[in-house]
């Protein structure tokens, strides 16, 4: 793999050229900045932008107008080599809080689908399909993150029903009694060659097993016969060194800068 290569691919297509990753949402560019506005419950924020120190603070002055208008909580997805490099602190200034770092990590679908990994005994992976499925993901979700899921559940409702072709949900439960303990699921944007990873989770007493690399091989096996080239995951620290074993690559890292409007506007 050509990491250089691959990131600019990856900005391209996913970020500058990036379509509406939900029902009822869009994508627009205004100015140097793509971003996209949708529901409350759907994932509202900047992909890219290309900003220099002179422009950079009016452009973020921009988006906040924008989004609190609209009384949207939002999310700046900044990484390591987006410009200007004081971005961060820019955003800093202007109000928005800095979560956890990730790695920007690619591997070949068709890579990794060789590794067959399985699930561990007495444990079997089933589709998600309908709002059934979705509850035991969410349930996954809560127990494994500590978070509430409810946005998430509706969320992955209405793309199931609505887009269906572009999501790939799988939960692992247990043989015996149909217990969720591992789920993931995987977003397909068509034309771009990428398949995101996202939500890999296993609940406690389940994790050390081998659940996480089983979803990761399933994804990509699904990913490989459905034309996807490339695996995308923004891999945290504790997937980070799995998925490097596994086969993927750095290519950058990524912090998501979140900014929560004023309670009393929109």
């Amino acid at each position: 793999m050509d990491p250089e290569g691959v990131r600019e691919l990856f900005d391209r297509r996913m970020r500058r050229e990036a379509s509406p990753d939900g029902p009822g949402c869009r994508v627009e560019r205004v100015g140097d900045v793509v971003r996209q506005t949708g529901p409350p419950d759907a994932w509202n924020g900047v992909l890219w932008s290309g900003l220099t120190a002179a422009t950079a603070d009016a452009a973020i002055a921009e988006q906040i107008a924008h989004f609190t208008a609209l009384g949207r909580e939002f999310e700046w997805k900044l990484y390591a080599h987006d410009a200007p490099r004081d971005l961060g602190d820019r955003l800093r200034a202007a109000g928005f809080t800095a979560g956890p770092r990730e790695a920007l990590m690619v591997a070949e679908s068709e890579r990794i689908a060789a590794l067959g990994t399985a699930p561990p005994d007495g444990v079997e992976l089933v589709p998600v399909t309908d709002a059934a499925g979705v509850e035991l993901m969410g349930e996954v979700h809560d127990r494994a993150f500590g978070t509430d899921g409810t946005a998430l559940r509706r969320r992955l409702v209405r793309q199931l029903a609505e887009r269906p072709g572009t999501l790939v949900a799988v939960v692992a439960v247990t043989v015996a009694d149909g217990r969720p303990v591992s789920s993931a699921r995987m977003e397909l944007v068509p034309g771009t060659g990428f398949a995101g990873l996202w939500g890999g989770g296993t609940v406690p007493g389940w994790r050390g097993r081998g659940l996480y690399r089983s979803l990761v091989a399933h994804r990509a096996r699904v990913a490989a016969d459905l034309g996807f080239r490339r695996l995308q995951v923004d891999a945290s620290d504790d997937s980070r060194p799995i998925l490097a074993r596994l086969g993927f690559t750095e290519l950058s890292t990524t912090t998501p800068y979140d900014y929560r409007p004023d309670a009393t506007t929109g």
